[in-house]
């Protein structure tokens, strides 16, 4: 069986990886757009942005050993068409035929529209590794970051650009820092945390335009305040990559969407990590993190080779941001209590949620003891009685 990859990030390595791991002896080829081998994502907006990891550490392989496991890796070659009747995908480097063709494309970040100035340089986003390089180029202190959105990669930015030197605004247009993902108490440690290293932080700020003509100058807001600027980061979030898929005519859905084996609706072509949506109790889900990456291309290279094991999430997430970790376990949608807990130092603590009296995440800034316990209890569907955590002695007790 010829087995074929599109994309060349944290899935595809974990996928081509498990399958020849489970067996898969066949001709197996990775293709992927970046002219790099998959390399880390998460240390690109933390230890590599900060010069402190270089290209060689952030590769998830040596180079030998794709040679070594018979892997086909293509690199900069981009796929532009597949053709599901002849079961043939065609690059820019050609034409390529598939028994089997996996879709672990990813996603890509959203930029403000042009119109808006979105694309003037002096502008960037946090994805791949030419955009961090582009970025880093142009961090020097004394210069002025105004960062677009306070979700996790905002935030990040910022915090590097500080420790950097650089004087920074962070600008959300929503009530608050991390609306989408997390608590108020949690928003609240991590805006502390900011303002105690110097970041100005506005919220509910929506922009009126990136201010310049021949590069980025400054932000315009709504209210008619003008931020000056050197450079502007736009993390504003990503959208999963489904224009190959929706060319082919495969189902969208918040992503490729698959079945509960990482099928798509063609039974040829598979799916998994940032690009791929799939079934679970109470709706669709696409994760956009490193674990559901490794785990679903995992559960997915099991199922190429005939495993049928339905992929379960068990989502856990992390950001680094100054001296500080925040970790995070399950998904705390539809959350109808939060209980809180104080963490030992002066930035720290722990944020249970609950649904219908069931632990379903634990947010923890440096606090790995919380998390640590806490990822057990959800991923072991067991809840501790709310009203033990704030004040329990041990937290290992709740384990009991």
């Amino acid at each position: 069986m010829r087995i074929v990859i599109l994309g060349a990030g944290q899935a595809a390595a974990s996928m081509a990886a498990r399958l020849r791991a489970k067996g898969h002896d066949g001709p197996l080829t990775v293709i992927g757009a970046e002219p790099v081998a998959p390399y880390q994502r998460p240390p690109l907006s933390k230890a590599y942005l900060l010069g402190q990891m270089g290209l060689d550490r952030l590769l998830l392989r040596a180079p030998e050993w794709w040679a070594e496991q018979r892997i086909e890796l293509r690199l900069g070659e981009t796929a532009t068409a597949i053709d599901r009747a002849a079961k043939r995908v065609t690059t820019s480097a050609g034409q390529l035929p598939y028994d089997a063709l996996a879709l672990t494309l990813g996603a890509a970040p959203r930029r403000l529209p042009a119109a808006l100035g979105g694309d003037l340089p002096g502008t960037h986003v946090i994805r791949g590794l030419a955009d961090v390089d582009a970025l880093a180029a142009q961090m020097r202190p004394g210069r002025r970051l105004v960062v677009i959105g306070g979700g996790y990669i905002g935030l990040e930015a910022a915090a590097v650009a500080r420790k950097l030197g650089l004087e920074v605004t962070l600008v959300e247009a929503a009530p608050r820092i991390l609306g989408r993902v997390a608590a108020a108490e949690t928003a609240e440690m991590i805006r502390a945390l900011h303002l105690a290293h110097g970041v100005e932080i506005l919220e509910g700020a929506p922009i009126q335009r990136i201010a310049g003509t021949t590069r980025a100058e400054g932000v315009a807001l709504a209210d008619g305040r003008q931020l000056p600027a050197d450079l502007v980061v736009m993390g504003i979030g990503v959208l999963p990559e489904t224009t190959l898929a929706a060319t082919a005519g495969l189902t969208l859905q918040d992503g490729i969407a698959t079945d509960a084996f990482g099928r798509t609706s063609d039974p040829a072509i598979w799916a998994a990590g940032d690009c791929a949506s799939f079934p679970q109790p109470g709706g669709r889900l696409r994760l956009e993190s490193v674990g559901g990456a490794i785990d679903m291309a995992e559960c997915v290279a099991d199922n190429m080779l005939g495993a049928n094991r339905p992929y379960a999430a068990r989502p856990w997430f992390w950001s680094d941001q100054f001296d500080a970790k925040l970790q995070i376990a399950g998904l705390n949608s539809g959350h109808d209590r939060i209980v809180t807990r104080p963490g030992d130092g002066q930035h720290g603590g722990s944020v249970w949620y609950f649904r219908d009296a069931r632990l379903i995440a634990v947010d923890a800034l440096n606090d790995a003891r919380a998390y640590m316990i806490g990822k057990r209890l959800i991923e072991a569907g067991r809840s501790p009685d709310p009203d033990l955590i704030p004040s329990a002695p041990d937290l290992k007790a709740l384990l009991a």
